[in-house]
């Protein structure tokens, strides 16, 4: 095989309704090297961002040992920074290096409160991992 070949996993992820808490989710185990190309939530419902008290969701690199910190995605629901229900919100990448994935390896998705918080409807997260043929 010569070219690199993505595939899409689709993900459920669960609500965080009271809005000072926080929710790390084990969302996927990597079969095989590859690169992230692509990371979308679509909430169940809208959420509005907003400042000071927001909320930040992130895709992190749990490693194999499941004590990786490496933030593979990741957007913070600042003031203008919405979502609108039922339709994918693409996640902000992080650098070329971070997005690389290793067989076995952990995605953990992360909702985490910022100040007093907002809410998280949950949706489904959806991760595109181009495999890293040779």
């Amino acid at each position: 095989m010569t070219a690199p070949f993505a595939n899409a996993h689709q993900v459920p992820v669960q609500p965080v309704s009271t809005v000072g808490n926080d929710l790390n989710t084990n969302v996927y185990q990597c079969p095989r090297a590859g690169t992230v190309s692509a990371v979308t939530y679509a909430t169940v419902t809208a959420i509005t961002g907003a400042n000071t008290n927001t909320r930040s969701v992130s895709l992190v690199n749990k490693g194999t040992a499941g004590t990786g910190t490496t933030v593979i995605a990741t957007l913070q629901f600042d003031s203008a920074v919405n979502t609108v229900a039922n339709v994918p919100k693409a996640i902000t990448l992080g650098v070329a290096a971070n997005l690389q994935v290793a067989a076995g390896e952990v995605l953990q998705w992360q909702s985490t409160h910022i100040g007093t918080g907002i809410a998280d409807p949950g949706g489904l997260l959806q991760v595109t991992i181009a495999a890293n043929y040779v």
